[in-house]
């Protein structure tokens, strides 16, 4: 990532340990780019997972899940010093 562009396009990390596996964030995603991982977390919940390309930013997802700190959304254009992969 270039720091003075910014990112691309919109991306959206899950850390997979604090899901829980509701589904909230995969039911209202409008471009469906979220979905259930077939593996366990340490909690032992299907966490879900992001495709990698196709997030709007609009930021539904975030707002929909129960868990603070479960979903990070990053807008096209992002500029800062940590970007999480």
């Amino acid at each position: 990532m270039d720091l003075e562009k910014g990112l691309e396009s919109a991306r959206v990390v899950i850390r997979e340990d604090e899901c829980k596996g509701c589904g909230l964030c995969i039911n209202i995603c409008p471009e469906k780019v979220l979905f259930e991982q077939k593996h366990l977390n340490r909690m032992g919940y299907h966490p879900a997972g992001y495709l990698g390309t196709g997030c709007i930013g609009c930021g539904f997802c975030f707002y929909q899940c129960p868990e603070p700190g479960a979903i990070t959304v990053y807008k096209k254009g992002y500029v800062g010093e940590e970007v999480e992969r």
